[in-house]
């Protein structure tokens, strides 16, 4: 477990469960949903601001018969547009029949002194 310490904005550590990469001031692991603090303040510290990004596709059957493969990319860029982060979330096929959904949202956290509202 982690003290109730302020951690610099961004600063990353890796959940003790899953070995996943998470926000040092995470109350919860966004990847297992294990719990990580239980100091007084940290479900004050956990609450998601807002989320200014949600999406949800469908794949669904491929109409041939014939399996679909797919790969899942995320891309980060900073305001430049340069790439800060890449990585492969997962990949598979699709066989006549099946579907995948798949949703991708960000969620922003905002120091509990202060309070954010989403831009625009």
């Amino acid at each position: 477990m982690s003290s109730g310490r302020d951690a610099a904005p961004g600063a990353t550590r890796s959940c003790p469960h899953c070995r996943s990469t998470i926000l040092d001031s995470a109350v919860r692991c966004p990847q297992c949903q294990h719990h990580l603090r239980f100091d007084a303040g940290a479900a004050a510290r956990g609450l998601r601001t807002f989320s200014p990004l949600q999406v949800e596709a469908l794949l669904g059957p491929p109409p041939t018969g014939e399996a679909w493969e797919y790969s899942i990319l995320l891309v980060i860029r900073n305001a430049r547009g340069e790439e800060v982060g890449r990585q492969i979330m997962g990949v598979g096929a699709v066989h006549a029949g099946d579907e995948r959904t798949f949703a991708l949202s960000v969620e922003v956290f905002a120091p509990a002194r202060r309070s954010a509202s989403p831009v625009g």
